[in-house]
């Protein structure tokens, strides 16, 4: 499993690189829980990663606008994402899920990007698809892979909106379809090795990161390591 640490500028990759962080996740937390970061940002990360790990871009909690979907990934791809994540937020159905999905890996072809479909743990709250349902809209849609999340950060964790054996099944079932499986959504350090068993690929922290335990606050490199060490310990004799 890798250590996906979401920042929001050039200095919180530094700190996330400093601490091992495998993954960075460029985002914008007042924009949502989703939000996408300016272009600018995304390109001075890219430039700091220089290859060392991969970058991940949020492009917003997306309304049912295939249009503007498909436009925003081919923003983040040509900043240089690896990972390119669409929250499906407006759309109600399957079919308009996957087909804003499929606009997206469309607009995204012939680049490196893998996008990533995210849905909400929290959907009935959040008026959104059921998570359940992910998997196989990222496949229909010729998606790489799918990102558990929730949608209103209010301290409430992904455990509160689903149980480790439902998340367990969604892992197999975007597997078997040969998808990548993220999960994120206010996880704490105590959370990672349940996560671990259930068969994510990668989890994704940032309230945990951050020196006071909350989301706006500033992230910390030692922070960051210590969440390393809890999914990947040091062999005897490293430190």
């Amino acid at each position: 499993m890798q250590l996906m640490i979401s920042v929001v500028s050039a200095a919180e990759a530094q700190e996330a690189l400093e601490g091992g962080a495998e993954i960075l996740d460029v985002k914008n937390p007042a924009e949502g829980s989703l939000g996408a970061q300016i272009p600018d940002v995304i390109r001075e990360i890219k430039a700091l990663a220089s290859g060392r790990v991969k970058v991940s871009a949020a492009i917003g909690d997306m309304p049912n606008l295939p249009g503007t979907a498909a436009l925003a990934a081919l923003g983040a791809a040509a900043c240089g994402a690896d990972y390119v994540k669409v929250g499906l937020h407006g759309p109600q159905t399957r079919d308009e899920a996957v087909a804003l999905l499929g606009a997206v890996e469309k607009a995204t072809r012939g680049t490196l990007a893998v996008v990533i479909a995210g849905a909400y743990a929290d959907f009935q709250r959040a008026g959104t698809l059921n998570p359940k349902a992910l998997p196989g809209i990222a496949a229909a849609a010729g998606a790489g892979g799918c990102l558990v999340d929730t949608a209103i950060k209010d301290g409430r964790t992904l455990f509160d909106f689903l149980s480790p054996e439902e998340l367990r099944s969604l892992a197999e079932e975007a597997h078997a379809e040969g998808l990548l499986f993220a999960v994120a959504g206010a996880l704490a350090e105590k959370d990672l090795a349940v996560v671990q068993q259930l068969g994510a690929d990668v989890v994704g922290l940032r309230t945990a990161a951050c020196w006071d335990n909350h989301r706006n606050g500033r992230l910390d490199a030692e922070r960051v390591r210590r969440l390393l060490a809890a999914i990947r310990p040091p062999l005897q004799g490293e430190r």
